[in-house]
């Protein structure tokens, strides 16, 4: 994605008068959490609260209060039938017009925010991991392509970093703890050295790899036999396993982004379990061997 903190930067660097909006208290349901942030100008908003009417009656007080001339002002909003929304939660606001200091303590913090991002290795610059970075560039991580031919990378056009990397197995050993790792390479054989690595860390919050169950069992065994026995259990192959049949690259990007997504975000996977993928034989899960990723 384009990091949060050079959008936020630019959008402080060009509006005049701003007026920050700050989530300071939420009680049950709310579309978003405790310390959620959006930035209010005159002709221009960055960042969201939830959307709806919390957020329509919260740019209206704080375009009111760019008018006015007022500094702080605090909302008690409760998300029922009051203000059109179903929430059943209720909500409190913090509004207030930000000085030079606040500017640059919003741009640290969203430079903090863009530093702990997870980082997502699409291991295959092709069709499908293109496809992916397409995807994964409008979300809150940090996607790297790496690929060993340029020419597939320089095809790369999502706002994502790309790398050629003539030996990838370093960037899977050098990447931060809790990556995710999607291997879709042109080479089953290089396929089955990436994978082997990023489940050697012991760390990785996902590894995937493009294929087939046929592949997998196949991967299984090379790993038993040239990897000192390395098991499989934490791998997902076939990725995107959700039974769809199109073997389009943007569709089954989009079912692996979901899957990723899911890992990344939620505490209990939201995923197949991995030994339910061993025999699925048929539909999207055999279509995948032979893609390129």
């Amino acid at each position: 994605m384009a990091r949060s903190s050079k959008s936020l930067s630019a959008f402080l660097q060009v509006q005049g008068p701003v007026i920050r909006i700050s989530l300071t208290r939420v009680r049950g349901s709310s579309p978003r959490n405790e310390g959620t942030e959006m930035f209010v100008a005159a002709q221009g908003l960055w960042g969201t609260i939830g959307g709806g009417q919390l957020e329509h009656l919260a740019i209206e007080q704080a375009r009111d209060m760019l008018h006015a001339g007022i500094l702080n002002k605090d909302m008690d909003v409760p998300l029922g039938p009051e203000i059109g929304q179903c929430c059943g939660g209720r909500v409190e606001l913090s509004l207030s017009r930000m000085r030079p200091s606040d500017k640059r303590a919003a741009k640290s913090r969203a430079q903090s925010s863009d530093a702990a991002l997870p980082h997502i290795y699409v291991m295959g610059g092709g069709h499908v991991g293109r496809a992916l970075a397409d995807l994964f560039q409008h979300l809150p991580v940090r996607c790297i392509v790496i690929d060993t031919r340029a020419q597939e990378i320089e095809l790369c056009q999502a706002d994502v970093e790309c790398r050629v990397s003539a030996i990838p197995e370093v960037d899977i050993m050098t990447a931060p703890k809790d990556s995710a790792f999607i291997v879709l390479t042109h080479d089953h054989g290089l396929d089955f050295l990436l994978a082997s690595a990023a489940l050697e860390r012991g760390d990785a919050r996902y590894v995937g790899m493009i294929g087939s169950a046929t592949k997998r069992t196949k991967f299984r065994n090379w790993a038993h036999k040239h990897c000192d026995g390395q098991t499989i259990e934490h791998l997902n192959c076939p990725i995107g396993a959700s039974g769809s049949r199109d073997k389009r690259p943007s569709v089954i990007a989009s079912f692996v982004v979901a899957e990723v997504m899911a890992e990344l975000t939620s505490e209990t996977a939201a995923t197949a379990p991995y030994g339910a993928l061993d025999a699925c034989a048929s539909g999207h899960h055999q279509g995948q061997q032979g893609i390129s990723g």
